[in-house]
């Protein structure tokens, strides 16, 4: 007896990407970097206006300068407007099909939508993996590095402007440190004009107030602050003044002088870390934990809005009202961005669990996106 090994021909009986996908493909791809080309230099224009009224009507600076700036700012705002880039770049790929009675071609054939609309959403969704990965990080660094950029031009860098409070806390099971900081001396490694509020943990787990210190600066090093001209007083005590007064500190020496970048500031892979030294500092990572769990679901919300486009215009044009499903798949667009955004304020407003209302908006549409195409397809 012998074994029959797989023939080639049963080898290309597997399923695989065939012509009309590949050729649909071309089609999507085509729509979506002229779509991303037109909101692109929409985007670009509106920031160009809004840096020379903004940052250029402080100084003189020459349109090359703030060409450079709008290079370095823009790619954020584009990376957060990708949903409508694949809304409408799919919707113009599928319309265009229309027209040229390509998809009556296709359907007379006996050709399912499932079949290149599904490849569509992979790749939309594929696209959404890279966009995370390798395109929002660098979007990430552009904006930090705009951030940088105008506050150094404004004069608002640290040091340059007015001062502002930073706030830090730290401790163990049996005391707890609150920090206020009027400003800091990156030069000299200080912090200046601060504040240490002094907590006591009881046995219960409660924590009462025990002592307040003030200080002219305080300078973090080898597990110690280092305290000058400090005055200190514990609850039912008089004041007690100090030329020097160290305490026990369980920071790291550069976290007390850096500043947490705002969560559209920091990369993808740089966020669990980011979420685990503000909680650490003692501080709420809502923003941040939203911001990553929206990141998560970006593949998503890119593969919903292509099954939703596609959808849209699979009703053919001899049916008429093509113009009607398609101004309401921009309307369901919009309206799928403003339910983001709601919930997003839920999210950092605690009212919602930041995985909830990450994940909520884009699953909703991607049902919706289901629902329509089997109604369309199937009936």
């Amino acid at each position: 007896m012998t074994l029959a090994l797989p023939s080639l021909s049963a080898a290309r009986r597997l399923p695989r990407i065939g012509r009309i996908e590949r050729y649909v493909l071309i089609q999507q791809l085509r729509s979506l970097a002229t779509a991303l080309a037109v909101i692109s230099a929409l985007v670009m224009l509106i920031d160009f206006v809004e840096v020379s009224r903004g940052v250029g009507s402080n100084q003189d600076l020459s349109a090359l300068r703030i060409l450079g700036l709008v290079a370095i700012k823009s790619p954020a705002v584009i990376v957060q407007l990708f949903p409508f880039v694949f809304l409408f770049g799919t919707l113009g790929a599928y319309i265009g099909l229309n027209r040229r009675s390509e998809l009556i071609a296709m359907r007379a054939a006996g050709v399912s939508a499932w079949r290149f609309v599904l490849p569509s959403a992979g790749m939309a969704f594929l696209l959404g993996v890279l966009t995370v990965t390798v395109l929002g990080p660098m979007a990430s660094a552009g904006d930090a590095m705009w951030q940088r950029e105008r506050a150094r031009i404004s004069g608002t860098a640290p040091g340059a402007g007015p001062p502002e409070a930073i706030w830090l806390r730290e401790g163990d099971d049996q005391r707890q440190m609150i920090i206020r900081a009027g400003r800091q001396d990156r030069t000299n490694a200080r912090l200046l004009d601060v504040t240490f509020f002094i907590y006591t943990t009881q046995p219960g787990g409660g924590r009462t107030f025990s002592e307040r210190i003030d200080a002219q600066s305080a300078a973090l090093s080898a597990g110690r602050w280092r305290l000058q001209d400090a005055t200190g007083a514990t609850v039912g005590q008089r004041a007690v003044t100090y030329s020097t007064l160290d305490l026990p500190s369980s920071l790291a020496d550069e976290e007390a002088f850096e500043r947490f970048a705002r969560p559209q500031s920091t990369p993808f892979w740089s966020l669990p870390n980011q979420i685990q030294r503000i909680e650490n500092a003692g501080f709420s990572s809502t923003a941040y934990r939203l911001r990553f769990q929206q990141l998560l679901a970006t593949p998503l919300v890119f593969a919903a809005m292509s099954i939703l486009a596609a959808a849209f215009s699979l009703r053919l044009m001899r049916l008429g009202d093509m113009a009607r499903m398609s101004v309401a798949a921009v309307v369901l667009g919009f309206a799928f961005f403003f339910l983001n955004q709601f919930s997003a304020a839920m999210g950092s407003a605690e009212v919602a669990p930041a995985f909830v209302a990450a994940w909520l908006p884009p699953i909703l549409t991607a049902l919706a996106a289901f629902t329509l195409l089997f109604y369309t397809e199937d009936g």
